[in-house]
């Protein structure tokens, strides 16, 4: 075994020590332990098939959470919108009563006598010409006023979260 490059007795070829190094029983120069150690290194630098089908698993799982918390938040947006219309609505059909005795004839009556801005869309069906009105009663003591809008309802038919169904909403 050489041991260092002064002093050994053997081929020129192996004068440079710290390239090669000397097998033990054969005396043969071998390669280097370090192009040994990186070659395995380099094998072992990459992800198996295994590993990514796991981190594409996951991503996966992942995704499909943040895309089902999306879909509900905006749902629950557009129920909160739904909720503030109707209430905003309906409170201007009460101040159009106490101020005039009568309902509203029409929705627009409500805009163009200055109790809302304007008819706001309804946020399930993106429009405003799709609201559902509910007539008033007759009035006994005036039979021959015309029945107005009493209230108003969403004319989705689409079920809300909680399972029930916007046209149905007070």
């Amino acid at each position: 075994m050489v041991r260092g490059c002064e002093g050994a007795r053997v081929r020129p070829i192996v004068r440079r020590c710290e390239s090669f190094s000397i097998d033990r029983l054969s005396h043969v120069p071998t390669q280097p332990r370090t192009l040994a150690l990186s070659h395995r290194r380099a094998f072992r630098s990459g992800f198996t098939l295994i590993e990514l089908m796991i981190v594409m698993s996951l991503i996966v799982v992942l995704a499909s959470i943040t895309l089902a918390v999306y879909t509900n938040s905006v749902t629950r947006a557009k129920e909160s919108v739904l909720k503030e219309d109707l209430f905003r609505m309906r409170d201007a059909i009460d101040q159009y009563y106490a101020d005039k005795g009568k309902y509203p004839p029409t929705l627009q009556d409500l805009v163009s006598d200055k109790y809302i801005r304007t008819i706001p869309a309804d946020p399930f069906t993106q429009s405003a010409d799709t609201w559902r009105t509910i007539e008033s009663q007759p009035d006994p003591n005036n039979p021959t006023a015309s029945p107005g809008v009493y209230d108003v309802r969403s004319g989705s038919d689409q079920k809300a979260l909680d399972g029930t169904n916007y046209s149905d909403w007070d």
